[in-house]
């Protein structure tokens, strides 16, 4: 049943990050066609003409059909940053996170088993859902009275089961992040090529060079190049900031589980 519900939950994601992606590209249409192609950027009115000076809507718009694509992979980067930011922000609890940390070895090392679970209620989210359950497998070996190997085989057991519950909604959409930082140098480079070709055919035509062609093709290229750039830089912040704090809640469930079978095997020797 947890498996089906699992596969469910998987699938409703993958929809609705396929509807996120789709609606990005499709706003960043909107932004290119309406906004940076709105007449009043240009002279005469219209979008074709050159851009006002100073227009850097006008600029950009001029970088081709490659710059909504871009924008949507852009606007991809920052949307799911807001979606990682608010799940990992609620993952961490309600309180301090170091605070909680703190409370709830201190409570395991003086044998407060009770007030370590009663701080894990107040807590809530990925890191303390872990430890409860680590402490409530705690108080069931005790009370069966398993040896400390047996013991802490069983906690580190349950706490692993726990966490690889936890973990997928952490990392969830992780792998879409790093595939920006991918895909916006590679539709930058794109954009590049496509907006070399065009200067070079300016280049090629017949008779004198058309200036004002190549001018085109060559601010094509580097519109779409700074972009992409923009695009990847940004989608390589988020993605490794977001992944530190992953690795922290981690850090803090193992260190929390160590310091609980450790607990226990202190137990069992004094009680012999």
């Amino acid at each position: 049943m947890a498996n089906v519900k699992k596969e469910k939950g998987a699938n409703g994601g993958g929809m609705i990050s396929g509807i996120i992606i789709v609606a990005c590209i499709f706003v960043g249409w909107l932004i290119w066609n309406f906004i940076m192609g709105n007449g009043a950027n240009f002279e005469g009115g219209v979008n074709t003409g050159h851009p006002l000076p100073g227009n850097m809507l006008a600029m950009v718009y001029k970088g081709g059909p490659i710059v909504p694509v871009l924008l949507g992979l852009l606007l991809m980067v920052v949307v799911f940053s807001f979606e990682r930011y608010f799940v990992i922000s609620k993952a961490s609890g309600t309180g301090n996170l170091d605070q909680f940390m703190k409370k709830v070895q201190a409570s395991i090392v003086t044998g407060d088993i009770e007030g370590a679970i009663a701080a894990c209620d107040k807590q809530k989210g990925s890191v303390a859902n872990p430890i409860k359950s680590a402490l409530l497998k705690y108080q069931e070996v005790k009370r069966e009275g398993l040896d400390s190997e047996a013991a802490a085989e069983t906690i580190h057991k349950e706490i692993e089961e726990v966490t690889s519950l936890e973990m997928p909604m952490l990392e969830k959409h992780m792998t879409i992040l790093s595939t920006l930082v991918s895909l916006g140098t590679l539709a930058g480079l794109l954009g590049t090529v496509t907006g070399m070709i065009k200067a070079f055919s300016a280049l090629s035509a017949a008779g004198s060079p058309d200036s004002a062609a190549l001018a085109n093709g060559i601010s094509e290229a580097l519109i779409n190049t700074a972009t992409g750039i923009a695009t990847s830089a940004l989608a390589i912040v988020v993605y490794n900031f977001f992944t530190s704090k992953i690795d922290d809640l981690t850090y803090s469930i193992d260190e929390a589980g160590n310091t609980i079978v450790n607990t226990y095997r202190h137990f069992r020797s004094t009680s012999k």
